[in-house]
């Protein structure tokens, strides 16, 4: 199945796009193509249709273009266009930080946007500038992709972060009160030893005292064997790690 294609109209610009967002696969990164020739906008997605993965294309010209907003894809690239049009498009994906690539016609506009524009990657419309447009977008969403992909899950990490220092602190403390609960245990053991030293009700309730210190102590155990258990977990993630630069640097 085909990824869908968007072609941008004034007048059903906002449905199209709610429309496009829908028949989209949400994991699937959109490419907005800005191109004032049709062919270009064709060739571009001729080509790019032929890959294994292939993300969904929202065309709009130049013209139209002006008020979109960026944020709503992941990479840009911009064909033909008038220079107010160029400037304008380039400037806003540079300010949310996506990729963006313009594709020139000649060594002209290339050096100026690349004077200008010193974020936008600039490839010429040389013999075989497709493929090579192809790759370097295909490459730039990976780059996205994962980038997004790391974003969240640090905020992940950041969201448990005090569930962790909870746990820490209380891994830490275990052998303090481990060391109190010894010395309840203890006592109590020692006044229930005593026959007829305590009257009836308070023997019940130093009994009470002494099945819920086992049962603290046995949540503190717990506690521990949570901990070695994670340290295995743990330890062929580390190894694993330190495993890879030198299998890298061996295979360099």
């Amino acid at each position: 199945m085909l990824p869908p294609i968007m072609v941008a109209v004034p007048e059903t610009m906002a449905r199209a796009r709610a429309r496009c967002a829908t028949e989209t696969n949400v994991d699937q990164p959109t490419v907005l193509i800005i191109s004032d020739d049709a062919e270009f906008s064709s060739a571009v997605t001729g080509r790019w249709q032929m890959e294994r993965s292939v993300p969904a294309f929202t065309l709009m010209t130049g013209d139209l273009w002006q008020g979109a907003e960026a944020n709503g894809f992941e990479l840009a690239l911009v064909g033909a266009v008038r220079p107010p049009v160029l400037d304008a498009a380039l400037a806003a994906f540079e300010a949310t930080g996506k990729p963006v690539l313009f594709v020139a016609h000649d060594a002209q506009a290339a050096k100026r946007v690349r004077e200008m524009h010193p974020r936008a990657m600039v490839l010429r419309q040389f013999e075989g500038w497709l493929d090579a447009l192809v790759l370097v977008g295909s490459e730039s969403l990976r780059r996205s992709e994962a980038m997004a992909r790391a974003h969240t899950a640090e905020q992940a990490n950041r969201a448990l972060e005090p569930q962790a220092m909870l746990g820490r602190y209380i891994l830490e403390q275990r052998h303090t009160v481990n060391n109190a609960l010894t010395s309840v245990l203890g006592n109590s053991e020692l006044l229930l030893a005593e026959p007829g030293s305590l009257s009836a009700a308070s023997r019940s309730q130093l009994d009470t005292i002494r099945h819920m210190a086992l049962r603290i102590h046995e949540i503190l155990q717990r506690f521990s064997s949570l901990e070695k258990e994670l340290s295995c977990a743990a330890k062929p993630l580390q190894t694993e790690a330190g495993r890879t630069p030198r299998a890298l640097a061996a295979g360099s």
